[in-house]
């Protein structure tokens, strides 16, 4: 069964770093765009990044233009997001999502795969 598989994550301080993996099992990367969610309690899920076939980023969010990067490995069916300068606002629950387009989409309801969550946590 087609799915994604997430790593990465945890608790760091204000200012740390953290890296967020997402591997694609049953499908080939390549054909997909993927874009990072973040759920926080109480609110609704947002997009946070995304990366599209033809390697293209966008962030959703203004906040983490400048500290936020994405970026894929295709031989390895690999997505990443790079966390620089964490803030306790960039707290919650990232969810990694797949979609055979070429380009972003904003709407997690128009992906298809989705990756079993990962909590982040920026406190001191």
């Amino acid at each position: 069964q087609s799915h994604l598989v997430q790593s990465g994550g945890g608790l760091v301080q204000p200012g740390g770093s953290l890296k967020l993996s997402c591997t694609t099992s049953g499908f080939a990367l390549d054909s997909y765009t993927i874009t990072w969610f973040r759920q926080v309690p109480g609110e609704e899920r947002e997009g946070v990044s995304c990366i599209s076939r033809t390697n293209e980023i966008t962030h959703y969010m203004d906040p983490v233009k400048g500290r936020f990067t994405m970026s894929r490995d295709n031989a390895k069916n690999t997505v990443y997001l790079q966390m620089d300068s964490l803030r306790p606002e960039d707290t919650g629950v990232y969810y990694c999502a797949a979609e055979r387009v070429w380009v972003c989409l904003r709407d997690g309801n128009e992906y298809t795969y989705w990756g079993q969550g990962t909590q982040v946590t920026v406190s001191s």
